[in-house]
């Protein structure tokens, strides 16, 4: 039996209805990142049922493990997510909004699968491992808090993922790609002025507004705006406005600030600048204000031997097997959306398939097809993921598979909607295929195990610089 053949039987038919049965449980859990205590739980003990010896609380972050089969060189390290998003939790397969729980967390970007693929591929690889008597280690990962708040960046920095020589994920999306772009390194970190209270109208001049510090430093970053990279992104949230009372000057207030750029070093520049508008906005009010250094992300980068592996995988496997009910529901998603999604998702869809083919992608709005990875082409998006640190530890990768309908935005309750039904289910057991066969190619040819070593030395000299160094403590959104 060839490994594809290994493969298919594993996901298809020995493994399928569990794995559907563990995506559905840590979809209906929907916890938020560093606090998906059941969800982790709930792959480490299906990691422990099929043979994995497994490690908890890894580096002392509570919902991060690993599991670990098999022994010898290569060392092979498939990453798993499951933390969800704040307030978007909606009805499976409901194609208007309705939360199953109003204001409560959803897995709004698919999570309950990329956890579940990732240990699909794990388990498959596993069965090939076992059936060829090959030599081999399959490591799980389960990295916890992907969504803003850099669970891979403190594991690698902590050193968990040290000893691998290479790592594969996936990501739900609403296309099947190989092609995955270049992702923007982040810094995200809080301001917190402080001043002095005092009655606004009777006594103002004795008052010094944080509030104040803080709209002050957005007028500041307004500005900045306009004098750094195009492809940069300066976002913001306040977190606390001073209360409620608009006869008290407020003497507390704090705002979060999130800096995009393509590469770290670029972000740490604009940082440097950010702060020091935080601090003129002080110097203005009378305030004073202190930084709190919270997340970060390193850039994604592929590494182009393994995309090349994970092109040819995703071809032998073939795009999730769709039928009608699948096109039916997902065309009942894209009929709920505005005006201006239909549009995007024309857009999308001529620049993809072309104008001869809109109508029919209009009418069966599930991709059908893979968008290859080309090796002549970088294309740049302006998202992040905490999957670039683990680049900077060993040559890394990661894919799309299709589990939603076209043009279904990210983290927003049309996702949640999709990524527990049978669209979501099919591109979730896709994607656990591609990565377990693409890591058999790795493992069967070590020249292009090799020839992945030496690009990711090539890219980084073999050099990580953290952007959570020094970073105490675990942030909360």
């Amino acid at each position: 039996m060839d490994p594809q053949q290994i493969i298919e039987q594993a996901v298809d038919s020995r493994y399928k209805d569990e794995l559907i049965g563990i995506s559905r449980k840590i979809w209906e859990l929907a916890e938020v990142g560093y606090e998906e205590f059941q969800s982790a739980e709930t792959l480490c003990k299906a990691l422990e049922k099929h043979g994995f010896t497994v490690t908890r609380n890894l580096v002392d972050i509570p919902t991060a493990f690993k599991g670990v089969w098999g022994k010898g060189s290569p060392v092979v390290g498939i990453l798993g997510e499951y933390d969800a998003l704040p307030g978007l939790s909606q009805e499976a397969g409901c194609p208007v909004k309705k939360p199953e729980h109003e204001g409560c967390p959803g897995h709004g970007c698919g999570h309950n699968l990329l956890g579940t693929g990732a240990l699909a591929g794990a388990m498959a690889l596993k069965d090939y491992l076992e059936a060829t008597g090959k030599p081999g280690t399959v490591v799980y990962f389960g990295t916890p808090a992907e969504e803003n708040l850099s669970g891979k960046t403190f594991m690698a920095r902590d050193g968990a993922f040290d000893g691998v020589d290479f790592f594969l994920s996936w990501h739900p999306g609403p296309e099947n790609r190989t092609a995955t772009p270049h992702l923007n390194a982040n810094v995200c970190r809080t301001y917190k002025f402080k001043g002095i209270t005092s009655h606004a109208a009777a006594a103002p001049e004795l008052g010094r507004s944080a509030l104040d510090s803080c709209e002050i430093m957005g007028v500041g970053a307004n500005y900045l705006r306009e004098h750094v990279i195009m492809e940069a992104r300066i976002q913001y949230a306040y977190l606390d406005v001073g209360g409620r009372a608009p006869n008290v000057v407020q003497d507390h207030a704090a705002v979060r600030y999130v800096v995009r750029a393509p590469y770290y070093r670029q972000v740490k520049e604009i940082v440097k600048r950010l702060d020091d508008v935080a601090r003129g906005a002080a110097l203005i009010c009378g305030t004073q204000v202190s930084v709190e250094r919270e997340s970060g992300y390193s850039e994604y980068i592929n590494n182009k031997v393994l995309a090349q592996a994970a092109t040819e995988a995703f071809h032998e496997v073939g795009v999730p097997k769709w039928d009608e009910n699948d096109f039916a529901l997902a065309k009942k998603f894209t009929d709920s959306f505005s005006d201006s999604m239909k549009e995007k998702e024309k857009e999308m869809l001529v620049g993809r398939y072309g104008k001869a083919r809109l109508a029919e992608k209009l009418e069966q709005p599930l991709d059908t097809e893979i968008k290859d990875f080309n090796p002549d082409r970088e294309e740049l998006d302006f998202g992040s993921t905490d999957v670039g640190d683990v680049g900077f530890i060993a040559p890394t990768y990661y894919f799309t598979a299709a589990t939603e309908a076209f043009g279904t935005p990210g983290h927003s309750w049309y996702k949640t909607g999709q990524v527990n039904s049978p669209i979501g289910w099919k591109g979730m057991l896709t994607a656990g295929k591609v990565i377990a066969l693409t890591a058999v190619k790795m493992l069967e040819d070590p020249a292009k195990l090799e020839a992945a070593k030496q690009e990711f030395l090539e890219k980084n000299n073999g050099q990580y610089d953290c952007p959570v160094a020094g970073v105490e403590k675990l942030p909360k959104l």
